[in-house]
């Protein structure tokens, strides 16, 4: 457990029983024991002082991923960023798919490199499509239009039955709590390979995560309403009149140190709950460790998209640093760190674990 800049070793500060749940490299046996005991333990922390020989300095820890993933699935749930994808790479055709207000769009990702906080990111190599092609016809090596995409991840902890869907209410049975993500995208190879089936490389080479995962009980005082949506949702993702699953999650995006956006989770068209609603509602399961993430946070104001695709509208508006240096997609070299805040409850701010990751050539 994190506590400022120091990090608690829980195990030997419980009691026997809960002492049990959390022993181990990782949260796994927590995430699988369920609600019942993630309620137990947040009582118990919540009133826990923390033993001195148990807490460590958090420069002389090692983090690990922090749950071993089982699943990986993408959404797309921004209304502004699936907007300005559409002007960008659409022009002249509508914003957004004719299916995007009915239902939370996504993907299914590589699970197995997902990686944690501070890991380098080997910049990928494949096809794509040279600029100074006069036939179209694709070239082989490095991107060179690598892109960041700021989003929040739920984790799953309690699994479901096949054929089994999860209804809205019963989020919070089946999602232990909240990481930051950078989905990291090339989007040179992303655009040639793409159609008809989706992402694939262009996603594939590494997916970002925070070392440290905040409990949805931690969360209550950050849920909001979410936008309205017209039109209507069909009943199995219809949040009418029910708790909001919104929430008030304020991101920071730094490129080697600067604040380059500032997008704001509140605003995402489609909530958590209605991903998760809509994931299983065809009958998939659910695993302990699943990991669904929420596409790209982006806002209404420049200064709020969170891709670089977005933020240098493809390289057409290059960025310039308060260095003085330029950039339209990521060099070598360059380090991006995602941080968010959230309304505490009793009063203040939380901070979410932050995900970083550097640049490095392939």
């Amino acid at each position: 457990m994190r506590y400022g800049d120091r990090v608690l070793d829980l195990a030997p500060a419980l009691d026997r029983a809960l002492s049990e749940r959390v022993a181990g490299p990782n949260l796994d046996r927590l995430l699988a024991a369920g609600r019942v005991v993630w309620t137990e333990l947040a009582a118990a922390v919540a009133v826990l002082e923390p033993p001195e020989e148990h807490l460590h300095d958090l420069a002389d820890v090692r983090l690990r991923l922090p749950f071993t993933v089982a699943d990986y699935v993408d959404f797309y749930s921004s209304e502004h960023h699936a907007r300005n994808l559409g002007r960008i790479l659409r022009p002249g055709q509508p914003e957004l798919p004719a299916s995007w207000k009915h239902l939370p769009v996504g993907y299914h990702g590589r699970a197995g490199t997902v990686v944690v906080s501070g890991t380098d990111v080997v910049r990928p190599r494949g096809q794509r499509v040279s600029t100074s092609s006069t036939t179209g016809d694709p070239v082989f090596g490095p991107t060179v239009k690598l892109d960041i995409e700021a989003e929040v991840g739920f984790v799953v902890g309690t699994p479901s039955a096949l054929g089994t869907p999860v209804p809205l209410g019963a989020f919070a049975d089946h999602v232990f709590g909240v990481c930051l993500v950078n989905d990291w995208s090339a989007r040179d190879i992303q655009a040639w390979e793409y159609q008809p089936l989706g992402p694939f490389l262009g996603k594939s080479f590494a997916t970002s995560v925070s070392a440290w995962v905040t409990p949805l009980s931690a969360l209550e005082a950050a849920r909001v309403a979410p936008p309205p949506r017209d039109p209507r949702p069909l009943p199995y993702l219809d949040d009418t009149g029910a708790s909001p699953y919104g929430l008030d999650l304020r991101l920071a995006v730094r490129l080697n140190g600067h604040l380059v956006a500032e997008p704001p989770f509140a605003q995402m068209y489609w909530t958590a709950a209605q991903q998760l609603a809509h994931l299983t509602v065809n009958g998939a399961s659910l695993r302990t460790g699943d990991l669904f993430a929420s596409g790209t946070v982006s806002g209404p104001e420049p200064h709020q998209r969170g891709s670089l695709v977005e933020l240098s509208w493809n390289g057409t508006e290059p960025i310039t640093l308060p260095d003085g240096s330029v950039r339209t997609f990521l060099e070598d070299g360059d380090e991006v760190v995602i941080t968010a805040t959230a309304p505490a409850v009793g009063g203040g701010s939380l901070e979410l674990g932050e995900v970083r990751g550097r640049i490095v050539p392939g």
